[in-house]
């Protein structure tokens, strides 16, 4: 490394965000680029550790550590360091399609794994991975590079999402003539739909790479739902082979008294239709509103967050996000120890602007839902709880367990469940004769892709289950590869 002293000189900074009480008030990103100056002492603090566990990509506790793309991160953190932006973008677009993606939405369980963080704060790998993107695009690096030679071979990749979008580039890049098929009206699917405006710029950062990959030669065939208004017999003849990488859109619901009230929505639904009407100009006003409303949000994680930061955005009247689980420690617990991804407390930018707006973190742990109440029309108003505790069951399985006098009711005139997802809707996974796992996703073996139909690949969250962007990269690019060695007998995609 160009500085070896570099972790002890330097202290981990980030970039400033926009204050949370002015960014609620419109829909535009909220962080700000360092000054070149700083990021270059970030990368400085990347300390030639020897055994760089940030760029592992295995899975401790069930849970990631380090890059599952294998970043390539000390390369080009030193590359930062020297100034050499444009060898640092080579570098990561090695391993990364898409890094202005990842380098806003991804939790960096790079980071968690950190050497670095073993003792001190890690480095700052996600803000100088975007910054590195970032700065391709402003100086005209990032352009579209079609294939110079064509195979011929015809590839229909089911889904616009991370995992369909590395599967069309690499396969792209190998020659082949790919296919993208999105039931929704735009590309992008879970980027496009699945996450809010604010956090990851629609015009700005994915349709500009969509715009690449078109003038790359890949072809996007929207408002088509295989299965449906395609028929899957047609893909199988029309096409050398498949890939599905449809995700894990089924959500878990919360079968209690009152679910059937109006005002009670999935948290995909909130989210998509208002990402909708904020790209279409807010002409439309076919979305669910929380301006004025009593809002309370059942589930944590990154989609429970966006639904906490949208709807302060709508100004609704008070916000309560309950969570089952316990509020993490401050610091690593002694069961969670370094390399493993660190389970402590944050208080991530939906959190930050819900205290602004109204005093206090909205998250309410080791609580539940018993019960809906509605009104005379029929609408939610408010929402019973209760606290729980966890205690091992005759199977030696921790279970959540009511807590006798802790029942609480919180009014609510909207209530969103982001309780995670349960797998792949299974209608098209049905017509093409998929076989499933236990877990209803579409079974394919790891590293391998393919599904019991031949020339099938399977990727993504359909495969897995509901997982990380950068998981949905991994096995989108897996699946690439493992497609044009079906294809060719051969492959030189990574």
């Amino acid at each position: 490394m160009g500085k070896p002293t570099g972790f002890i000189e330097y202290l981990r900074e980030l970039p400033a965000d926009r204050p949370p009480v002015e960014r609620v008030a419109d829909w535009k990103e909220f962080h700000f680029h360092m000054e070149e100056k700083k990021l270059r002492e970030q990368g400085a603090r990347c300390m030639d550790c020897g055994i760089p566990f940030c760029h592992t990509g295995s899975l401790l506790s069930g849970m990631a550590t380090g890059c599952p793309i294998h970043n390539l991160i000390p390369e080009w953190n030193d590359l930062v360091y020297r100034g050499l932006w444009k060898e640092a973008l080579e570098r990561l677009h090695k391993t990364n399609n898409f890094p202005d993606f990842t380098g806003r939405v991804c939790p960096a369980p790079c980071e968690g794994s950190c050497v670095l963080g073993i003792n001190n704060p890690p480095v700052t790998i996600k803000n100088i991975e975007c910054t590195i993107a970032d700065h391709g695009w402003e100086n005209g690096w990032i352009v579209a590079e079609p294939p110079k030679h064509r195979t011929g071979k015809k590839v229909a990749v089911i889904g616009s999402g991370p995992a369909g979008l590395c599967a069309a580039a690499q396969l792209n890049k190998a020659g082949h003539l790919v296919t993208i098929f999105e039931r929704a009206d735009r590309p992008g699917g879970l980027l496009m739909y699945g996450i809010p405006n604010m956090k990851l710029d629609k015009e700005q950062v994915v349709l500009r790479r969509i715009k690449q990959m078109e003038a790359e030669g890949i072809r996007f065939v929207c408002n088509t739902e295989v299965g449906a208004n395609y028929p899957a017999e047609k893909l199988l003849k029309e096409f050398d082979a498949t890939i599905l990488a449809t995700g894990a859109t089924k959500p878990r619901d919360l079968p209690v008294e009152g679910r059937h009230l109006k005002g009670v929505h999935f948290a995909m639904d909130f989210l998509t239709a208002n990402t909708k009407s904020v790209l279409d100009g807010r002409k439309n006003g076919n979305f669910i509103s929380a301006t004025g409303k009593d809002v309370v949000v059942i589930g944590g994680g990154d989609t429970g967050t966006d639904c906490v930061g949208t709807a302060v955005r709508h100004s609704c009247n008070s916000l309560v996000q309950i969570e089952i689980l316990p509020k993490p420690p401050g610091d690593r617990a002694q069961d969670n120890p370094w390399p493993e991804w660190p389970k402590v407390y944050r208080l991530d930018y939906g959190q930050e602007e819900a205290a602004a707006k109204f005093g206090a973190d909205p998250r309410v742990y080791l609580a539940t839902a018993t019960k809906f109440e509605g009104d005379a029309t029929g609408h939610v108003k408010a929402i019973h709880t209760v606290q729980v505790q966890w205690e091992r069951n005759e199977k030696g399985q921790f279970v959540p367990k009511n807590v006798p006098g802790t029942e609480k009711v919180l009014p609510a005139q909207l209530v969103l469940l982001a309780m995670g997802f349960l797998g792949p809707e299974q209608p098209l996974l049905e017509v093409l004769g998929i076989e499933r796992d236990p877990r209803s996703n579409a079974k394919a073996e790891f590293e391998k892709y393919t599904t019991n139909i031949k020339g099938v690949f399977a990727a993504g969250d359909c495969r897995r289950g509901q997982s990380l962007v950068v998981w949905a990269f991994n096995e989108g690019r897996g699946a690439a590869r493992e497609c044009d060695r079906y294809l060719m007998g051969q492959t030189d995609l990574p």
